[in-house]
């Protein structure tokens, strides 16, 4: 009997039977396993009496609810499943619907008249499901629909209508095919930067990339990360997605740095330090923290003498942010202001798991009493943020003056770090009891966890989405595209619970046409295109409904084949963005001389030397395979001319050519790949064996700027992507 009441509760949860794994063979979900992620959702599983009441309080609300929390339609009309009981069927349905900007349309309806699609007996309580169409139409938003049945009380549902689809860039639209250059921020190298790329250096890149034809630049995510412990580096394990790495900000940018003495000559005395900072092969974050920090808090105190103790107008525009950031950004600002000091005082690694316990509740009493005697210390992260968010949407609008379609593409992790800012201030939408991950494959057969506390998907629904949705809305904010890594966890996540393996974990639903509504609002309203990263097992659910919503594809040439041929420019789809390879596979030069799977062996990340040499042997296929595939289109380079030839720029720049044939609407070009570099920015699987997300570039950006090669290389991807599909 208890087994089935997990099964029952499991299933009311979100969590799946079974899937298929990488071999195509079903594989059922255990009922421990089951067990264990409920109990990381808090459920008390080892209690029949309490199991029992739980599972009786959401089969009720599932089912004898007269409305859902959340209904969505992408257009402008919109149908509600109704629960009815026997007492009231029959009777008139008074409807109202409040319009996000005021308006009030209503009506009635027949219960009756209402189509059915369900009836059972729940609870002792005889109901009928029913499907009741709004008469009208809406216009796109976030409404709410009131319905009072006979003499019952008012049940409130929200509406979500988006437009049909994603918004698509009109240069899209009138049939152009774009390209642009992908880069990891923090990686670029300039003689004027302090040890870290930054926003002056994205300035840069705009103003290099604009003129030669570029669509946009691609970034990784730019995520709030930790500024007391600078060396958890990763720029998807998150502090939070709501705000920026204030890193990025190019401190000689900052308008105060200009008349702020104390500033400039602490700068001169830095001069020495940050040279070895810019000359370092991989990025020091903790010494560009230092540096960085020292100066900003000494413009923080130059911004609180000059302009807030007088109200000037950039006054006036810092409490403006302040005020539009809300709540949120007081708690991300405590949060930080906190973080530090514990960090000084105790020495305790970094997060609100590791402070003392009555710090842990955001609103609490100590969390509070610190705010008040610390207001001017959290008033200065509120300052970093600002100018964060200030320096990115300078960014972007010197993108789009210089013709930039898109502009700045930015990336949105999939999920949060355990202990960050966002799991602070919102402990009830995420379960620190389980971490997402992936199951077995191929190269890791003992499955994956990536160590982020995942969503629960009952929270998310009975707060109406609003988390998720003022997620996209900030990170849309200064975007013209946006990147969503593992679109895949809109339908389903991969649960692992605490202290087992990542083998016994298991899959939770989400519910994807909503979340998928109301990404495509968001997307219309910030006019931001979606690229969703759909690699890996992509089940059918999701292959469906991305080009229903608009969503862009994500395509790798390395990824695109059929058997041992890879697809030809002509057979991508249109509504892709298509790159060679991406922040989490070898580079181009590593790839076809290997260099990557001599590294992986080196770092005992193959399961059996078997698996080892047949990844070799697949990768000479490969090599065949391309140059096979460049030959086709009249791209074969004059070196190399065999499998067995040393890597040449020649090969990559054919390769780039050939992707900008390509029938994808966007194509992405890695700078690593331009410049013939072999270190991976981060390889999949380590944690210290290798230093993931430091190593920078090779050259620096005003070398690059200058490079007659380079120049070419985009001249001939502008003609390719001009020219009609196929051979250019």
């Amino acid at each position: 009997m208890e087994g089935t009441l997990i099964d029952r509760l499991a299933r009311l949860r979100g969590i799946g039977d079974a899937y298929h794994d990488y071999r195509g063979e079903l594989r059922y979900f255990s009922r421990e396993t089951k067990a264990s992620i409920l109990r990381a959702m808090g459920s008390s599983v080892d209690d029949p009496a309490a199991l029992a009441a739980e599972l009786s309080r959401l089969e009720i609300d599932r089912w004898r609810r007269l409305l859902p929390a959340v209904a969505a339609a992408n257009g402008s009309r919109i149908g509600v499943d109704l629960n009815i009981s026997a007492h009231d069927f029959g009777a008139t349905l008074v409807w109202t619907v409040n319009l996000e900007d005021g308006e009030r349309r209503s009506g009635t309806r027949a219960s009756a008249d209402c189509p059915e699609i369900w009836r059972g007996e729940v609870e002792g309580c005889w109901i009928t499901r029913r499907r009741f169409e709004l008469p009208i139409e809406l216009p796109p938003g976030r409404h709410e629909l009131k319905v009072v049945i006979g003499s019952g009380t008012a049940s409130r549902c929200a509406l979500l209508l988006s437009p049909p689809k994603c918004y698509e860039p009109p240069a899209i639209r009138s049939g152009r095919r774009l390209w642009g250059l992908a880069v990891q921020l923090y990686t670029v190298r300039s003689r004027r930067n302090w040890g870290i790329g930054d926003f002056g250096d994205l300035k840069a890149l705009i103003h290099w990339l604009a003129p030669r034809g570029a669509g946009f630049i691609g970034l990784n995510p730019l995520h709030a990360l930790a500024p007391a412990d600078p060396d958890r580096a990763s720029p998807y394990s998150a502090s939070s997605r709501h705000f920026l790495n204030v890193l990025y900000v190019s401190v000689p940018d900052v308008p105060e740095f200009h008349d702020c003495a104390a500033a400039r000559a602490r700068a001169r005395d830095l001069a020495a330090q940050l040279e070895d900072l810019r000359a370092a092969p991989l990025v020091d974050y903790r010494g560009v923290a230092g540096v960085k920090l020292e100066v900003l808090e000494l413009l923080y105190r130059d911004f609180c003498d000059r302009h807030l103790a007088h109200g000037t107008p950039r006054a006036r525009a810092f409490r403006a942010f302040v005020a539009e950031g809300g709540r949120m950004l007081q708690m991300h600002a405590r949060f930080d202001a906190l973080d530090a000091h514990f960090r000084a005082t105790l020495g305790a690694m970094s997060g609100w798991l590791s402070w003392p316990e009555e710090f842990r509740d955001p609103e609490g009493p100590a969390a509070r009493r610190f705010a008040a005697e610390n207001a001017r210390q959290i008033e200065f992260y509120s300052y970093l943020q600002w100018l964060a968010h200030e320096q990115l949407a300078d960014a972007q609008a010197l993108a789009r003056e210089l013709g930039m379609p898109i502009g700045v593409y930015g990336d949105y992790a999939v999920g949060t770090h355990p202990s960050g800012s966002e799991t602070w201030v919102d402990q009830s939408g995420y379960r620190l009891g389980a971490e997402i991950g992936a199951p077995p494959d191929p190269l890791a057969l003992r499955g994956q966890g990536w160590g982020l506390p995942p969503p629960d998907p009952i929270i998310l629904e009975s707060r109406h989405l609003e988390s998720f949705t003022s997620l996209i809305r900030n990170n849309m904010r200064c975007y013209g595209a946006l990147r969503l890594d593992h679109v895949m966890s809109l339908f389903r996540l991969w649960w692992v619970p605490a202290g087992r393996s990542p083998t016994e974990g298991a899959y939770v639903h989400y519910p994807l046409h909503q979340l998928l509504t109301a990404l495509a609002l968001e997307s219309a309203r910030s006019a931001c295109a979606v690229v969703g990263e759909d690699l890996g097992v992509v089940p059918d659910e999701m292959r469906r409904a991305m080009p229903k919503f608009g969503l862009y594809h994500y395509k790798v040439l390395l990824f695109e084949k059929d058997q041992d041929r890879f697809r030809r420019p002509n057979e991508y789809l249109r509504d892709a963005l298509a790159t060679v390879t991406t922040h989490d596979m070898p580079t181009l030069r590593s790839f076809w001389e290997g260099r990557d799977i001599d590294l992986r062996s080196a770092l005992r990340l193959y399961p059996t030397a078997d698996l080892e040499q047949d990844v070799r042997a697949a990768r000479a296929r490969d090599r065949q395979a391309l140059l096979a595939a460049l030959e086709e289109e009249g791209l074969l380079p004059g070196a190399p001319r065999s499998p067995g030839e040393p890597f040449t720029l020649e090969l990559a720049h054919a390769l780039h050519v050939y992707l900008a044939r390509s029938s994808a609407v966007l194509a992405a070009v890695q700078i690593e790949d331009l410049l013939g570099m072999t270190e991976p920015v981060n390889v999949p699987g380590t944690h210290l064996e290798y230093p993931n997300w430091q190593r920078k570039v090779s050259s620096d950006l005003e070398d690059l700027q200058v490079r007659e090669d380079l120049d070419r290389c985009f001249a001939e991807i502008c003609l390719a992507r001009a020219a009609p599909q196929g051979r250019g």
